[in-house]
């Protein structure tokens, strides 16, 4: 994909929770599961066509081999989603991160520089990553 395409939020909004399952080079089923159930449950993937998502993992992945991959996933990342749906953005990263119940330092890093391109300020950050431990924690 060039770099100078731009995608749609949907296509956005999957590529980063790719990009978090992929940080470790471990694509768990957790995480792969948790995508499948964002993509399937969140209201701004109603209109989307579920029978898209594999391939649009699969253009993730196939970038991601590049050299400047991930900067170029990250930039078309953030020229494919409308400030409003930014912070939503780091929220999916963020239930990724956490889908198979341990956060790994390359998934940390990464949503780090996910936070950090879509400009989504600390305080808000904060309150998401805490919103996603709540959500995926167990006994």
């Amino acid at each position: 994909m060039p770099e100078s395409s731009v995608i749609t939020h949907h296509t956005a909004l999957i590529y980063v929770m790719v990009l978090v399952s992929a940080s470790d080079g471990d694509m768990t089923d957790a995480e792969l599961g948790e995508i499948g159930n964002i993509v399937t449950h969140l209201p701004v993937f109603r209109d989307f066509d579920i029978e898209r998502l594999s391939s649009i993992a699969g253009s993730c992945t196939d970038l991601l081999q590049d050299e400047a991959g991930l900067d170029t996933a990250l930039g078309l990342v953030f020229d494919g989603l409308p400030e409003k749906l930014r912070e939503t953005a780091y929220a999916v990263a963020c239930d990724i991160a956490v889908a198979d119940g341990e956060i790994k330092q390359e998934e940390l890093r990464l949503l780090e520089l996910v936070r950090h391109r879509l400009r989504v300020d600390r305080l808000s950050a904060a309150a998401i990553e805490r919103g996603a431990r709540a959500r995926h924690t167990v006994l």
